[in-house]
């Protein structure tokens, strides 16, 4: 039985991650953490990671990207494995993940959606296919209360177009302030921002006399929950310290 803490518990998906961890036999929150201590479920809340001393085997972070230096420094003092759910992290934090992870074993990855890694996969093959004859473009849309542009799903879609590329491709993110012909190893990601989009990313190859158009639509936020809540059961069972990744947890199943 997986003993999990939730980090930013009392947020939208932390509350999503609560629903589910209840649903699920087996699983049990032992504690949540959160700058809004109030106790909303049957577990108890702190503001500061350090305060809670009980036993835990996986931790999942949906909290926000500048919570991100107590929990990691919480993760190494108690060698917990943690699996890191929220983006817009800055260079300098994505290297304390990334030292992190020399010492604890930790899961990053842009988006929880299994649905999306698996189309990453599929990308790089797509890319490594089309080759310098088409041209990539990604639109992601997000609720009007999402901080990030673009979204960290996007640059992991590009990345994963760039990986199959055979040169290395420009991300180009406006294209206002240039007046230019379009280049031929540019990656172009455009953010919309409006209502209450929970997710959609689309990739677009568009070639001579065709486009090619791959599409993800999140309808609610169970899908990200579903993906950390995976990674979390995987991520428990783990020792060696090291980055993880979806990769890991879809291995044997792609």
């Amino acid at each position: 039985m997986p003993k999990i803490i939730i980090s930013g518990c009392n947020g939208r998906m932390g509350q999503v991650v609560t629903r589910m961890c209840a649903q699920r036999e087996g699983f049990e929150v032992v504690a949540g953490f959160d700058k809004n201590a109030v106790k909303l479920s049957d577990y108890p809340v702190y503001a500061e990671p350090m305060e809670f001393a009980g036993e835990a085997d996986v931790i999942i972070d949906f909290s926000n990207a500048s919570s991100i230096e107590p929990l990691l420094a919480y993760a190494v003092r108690r060698k917990i494995p943690a699996v890191i759910c929220t983006t817009g992290h800055s260079l300098e934090q994505l290297e304390m993940i990334k030292a992190a992870s020399k010492q604890v074993p930790i899961f990053r990855s842009g988006n929880m959606s299994l649905g999306i890694n698996l189309l990453t996969n599929l990308l790089k093959k797509v890319a490594a296919v089309l080759g310098e004859n088409y041209d990539v473009e990604i639109v992601e849309r997000h609720h009007r209360m999402k901080v990030d542009a673009p979204s960290g799903t996007a640059i992991m879609l590009a990345d994963a177009v760039n990986e199959g590329l055979p040169y290395d491709a420009e991300y180009v993110y406006e294209r206002q302030s240039v007046r230019r012909q379009r280049g031929d190893h540019e990656i172009g990601i455009s953010a919309v921002r409006g209502g209450t989009i929970v997710g959609e990313h689309e990739v677009l190859f568009c070639g001579p006399d065709e486009v090619i158009e791959f599409k993800h639509t999140a309808y609610s936020r169970e899908v990200f929950a579903n993906g950390a809540v995976a990674a979390a059961e995987y991520m428990a069972g783990v020792s060696e310290p090291r980055m993880y990744d979806m990769n890991d947890v879809l291995a044997g199943k792609i």
